[in-house]
């Protein structure tokens, strides 16, 4: 017989510092350091530019889905997306809210821009949709 007891006394809570290396997203460089905020938009920038379920490196709990939105109607994809990146970004425990969607339709592209609510601050965002690709 295995006594069971539940005597957790005390817990250290360890906070992992927020960095990362710097990338150029227009290019191909890795540039020195980058922490907190500018981290967590970095971090931002590759969940919105992954797609969930499709690389086996990833957890399912990181990306977003996309795929299917691809050929729907431009109010249906405005909706989904508000959604979608709600529910993507929230995976991430440092953000506590995304707010304020606005989005603009120009020709075959949705702009879709947001405010993300951080542990280190506020900083607004944005994505860009190709309708009917």
């Amino acid at each position: 017989m295995i006594p069971v007891t539940n005597q957790l006394k005390e817990v250290d809570v360890i906070t992992i510092p927020s960095r990362d290396f710097r990338m150029e997203t227009g290019g191909e460089h890795v540039t020195g350091i980058c922490e907190e905020l500018e981290e967590l938009r970095q971090t931002i920038f590759c969940i919105l530019n992954t797609e969930r379920y499709r690389y086996p490196v990833y957890s399912w709990n990181y990306g977003i889905d996309l795929i299917d939105l691809y050929g729907k109607p431009a109010d249906y994809v405005m909706s989904e997306l508000k959604r979608r990146i709600t529910e993507a970004l929230k995976q991430d425990d440092r953000i506590t809210a995304v707010e304020e969607f606005e989005f603009e339709v120009t020709g075959k592209q949705i702009l879709v821009t947001f405010c993300v609510r951080t542990i280190y601050g506020g900083t607004t965002e944005e994505m860009r949709w190709n309708i009917n690709v």
